[in-house]
């Protein structure tokens, strides 16, 4: 079977990036797909996933650093999976797939005999765990590298438009207007005792449903403005 794994730190984060990566590579991939953060320690969605595997199967990712919250756990998943028989891709980092390893252990094995074929492949899969692992930790490095270049880059940005005199973020006391205010608002411009009305605040918040407290008071002081 094949499989690909898709992960964002943030529940705001858009995921569709790393799931187009992954069909676009192989199309009839089954995608399992989550948000986690690193202070959270259940991933449903991932524990599901291995819970499936099987010996041969595939398990597509965009990135290693997807696979796991650091190099440590990730390098242990990565070990428990190869010697599962699960074949793991990386998109990022092809050198890391478990098929690299796979067959430099095959290539490798018809220059040797019979006779010591099974202590070749134990001593070559230690070596190349352990290359495995410093690739897998060069991977994160290099991953958390990105995002503070990224969040370097977003503050020089930031500091700059601020310099030219630019707005940054919503003006202060501006309305956003959604599908779901408006909707509220009708309700409350229709039903509030402050309108006209004849239902009080609670009356009003029963009725327009999901809706929390703050959120209610700040459409009426908008409505009232």
């Amino acid at each position: 079977m094949l499989y690909g794994y898709a992960r964002i730190s943030k529940p705001t984060q858009n995921i569709e990036r790393q799931t187009r990566n992954i069909k676009a590579f192989e199309s009839n991939a089954i995608i399992y797909a989550e948000a986690y953060t690193g202070t959270k320690q259940d991933r449903p969605q991932w524990q599901k996933l291995l819970k499936r595997l099987k010996d041969g199967d595939t398990v597509i990712f965009d990135s290693v650093s997807r696979m796991s919250r650091n190099a440590e756990e990730g390098f242990k998943q990565y070990q428990e999976l190869y010697n599962a028989g699960i074949n793991l891709i990386f998109l990022k980092e092809r050198h890391i797939d478990t098929e690299t390893y796979k067959n430099a252990i095959s290539q490798q094995l018809q220059t040797v005999g019979n006779e010591i074929a099974d202590e070749y492949i134990k001593a070559t899969n230690k070596v190349l765990m352990i290359l495995a692992k410093k690739q897998i930790q060069l991977a994160f490095e290099q991953s958390e590298k990105e995002v503070k270049d990224l969040q370097a880059r977003t503050a020089e940005g930031i500091k700059t438009a601020k310099i030219n005199g630019k707005q940054i973020g919503r003006k202060k006391g501006s309305v956003v207007t959604t599908q779901k205010s408006i909707k509220a608002k009708k309700v409350i411009a229709r039903h509030s005792l402050d309108f006209g009305g004849s239902l009080n605040d609670k009356e009003v918040m029963q009725m327009i449903g999901s809706i929390s407290r703050n959120t209610y008071y700040k459409y009426k002081r908008e409505l009232k403005g």
